[in-house]
């Protein structure tokens, strides 16, 4: 199914076992519409001729937060010692090394890795705007365009999440904010009018290119508040539509915490609370260093936090108090972050295994919870609808294996803490078959192959490129 969605409605398919809401339910067939959208559910049914057929499934993953071009690091920084800080800066060589043509292989790559593993949307958090000089490309809206047809090509869900990223620090008390560092002039839009007029003419763009697909739709992510001045911020949410998604890391560093307060007089979730921003359509980005005002205000606003379990154990970012946050009223989600795992059972896993390291208590999220919060609580973040696999739901499904070394003999409503990606066998986005046993249907590819191309292409061309080549350096 690569470029673009058949308008022939799909073939029932039919599940020995669904899990829905938690629970094991027995022989279902799912119907959908020509848009993918489930019109039936039947269960304890027989198979009949014209299904398809599968075996174990839960409802389709959504990863909440992703930085695709951070995979260009997996394996490369893990030896290197020091923190969130020292790794940044290998984050932004690897950001330099990105032009659109070579950027669409990679993010195509990396999109295919989500969908085989088990990830049927993604939301990405896109600041990779302009060349590395900070000069536009000559191609509008290039890099986005890149993100978006790697996204299609795959057949993933996107919902592509423009970053405004207009200072590099919040700046000390009553001074300005401090200007973005050489390395981040490519992430710029001048000022909050500029990357507002800029994420205007996307949406256009975008609607214009891939609105028939059904597959991509424009989001919004301010970076952080040390990175989006407090003025910048009104104006962005004054002016961005009320629906649509909205995401802010938080709170990831104690330092930015400290730089806030020191700023502001205020912690980074007062600094939003007072600009009216948490609300059902925030999804707050790690939310690591809260303190028990900010988890009382995040809960009653209803906000989203998206957690990255194997990304903040890799940066050693430290253990978010998710179960308080659920407890308060927040929802849960789930992202990769820098991809150094792609693996939705391991975010999963992870964190349920921070939450008792952290409390010395075993099941702090019962498993029906985890998959909510990597099915419900994704899909809510970017927007993409209701997903608790109900008629009018996306008919997005994972079959994962039952019978692996892994599984084999455990009870599958609790198949979130045992499977891994491994265990994925099929994957079904909008009722259409789009992976299965690891390769890409539409295209018959494995992602490590198309990976192991798209880095052999950027070696080539950092080895053949100079300095008037602006965006390949």
């Amino acid at each position: 199914m690569t470029g673009g969605r058949a308008s022939t409605i799909p073939d029932p398919i039919w599940a020995a076992t669904a899990i829905i809401n938690g629970i094991a339910v027995p022989r279902v067939r799912f119907r959908s519409d020509d848009t993918g959208r489930i019109t039936v559910v039947e269960p304890d049914v027989p198979a009949a001729d014209g299904d398809r057929r599968l075996g174990t499934v839960v409802p389709g993953l959504g990863n909440a937060h992703s930085h695709a071009f951070h995979r260009l690091l997996r394996g490369r920084t893990h030896a290197d010692g020091g923190d969130f800080w020292q790794w940044r800066e290998a984050m932004y060589t690897a950001a330099a090394s990105l032009d659109p043509a070579h950027y669409r292989r990679v993010a195509r790559a990396v999109f295919g890795e989500m969908l085989v593993c088990g990830w049927t949307a993604v939301g990405e958090f896109h600041y990779l705007h302009h060349r590395a000089d900070g000069s536009p490309y000559p191609t509008a809206h290039a890099m986005e365009s890149a993100v978006a047809d790697a996204a299609v090509e795959v057949g993933i869900r996107l919902t592509l999440l423009d970053t405004a990223y207009l200072a590099s620090g919040i700046g000390p008390a009553g001074g300005p904010p401090t200007p973005l560092l050489a390395e981040q002039v490519a992430f710029g839009d001048g000022d909050a009018d500029g990357w507002l007029t800029r994420w205007r003419a996307l949406r256009d763009a975008l609607t214009a290119t891939h609105g028939s697909t059904g597959l991509v739709m424009l989001g919004a992510a301010l970076h952080s508040v040390r990175a989006v001045p407090v003025d910048a911020m009104r104006t962005i949410l004054a002016g961005l539509p009320a629906d649509i998604p909205l995401h802010v890391h938080l709170s990831e560093q104690p330092q930015e915490n400290t730089d806030t307060l020191v700023a502001t007089g205020r912690t980074p979730t007062g600094v939003l609370t007072e600009l009216g921003a948490l609300g059902e359509r925030l999804s707050l980005v790690h939310a690591t260093h809260l303190t028990d005002d900010d988890i009382d205000a995040i809960g009653r606003a209803g906000a989203t936090v998206v957690m990255c379990p194997t990304t903040e154990a890799d940066l050693g970012d430290g253990i978010g108090p998710a179960r308080r946050l659920a407890d308060a009223g927040a929802r849960i989600a789930l992202g990769s972050d820098q991809n150094a795992v792609v693996d939705p059972f391991l975010e999963l896993r992870g964190l349920e295994a921070g939450e008792r390291l952290a409390s010395g208590r075993r099941g702090r999220f019962t498993p029906a919870e985890l998959l909510r919060a990597g099915s419900t609580g994704g899909y809510a973040s970017l927007g993409l609808w209701r997903h608790t696999l109900a008629a009018g739901d996306p008919l997005d499904l994972v079959e994962v294996s039952t019978t692996s070394l892994r599984t084999t003999g455990g009870d599958p409503a609790q198949i979130a803490l045992t499977a891994t990606a491994s265990d994925v066998e099929r994957v079904i986005v909008g009722g259409r078959l789009v992976a299965e046993h690891g390769r890409l249907v539409g295209t018959d590819e494995r992602p490590e192959h198309l990976l192991a191309d798209a880095l052999t292409e950027l070696a080539a061309s950092k080895r053949t490129a100079t300095p008037a080549h602006g965006g390949n350096r």
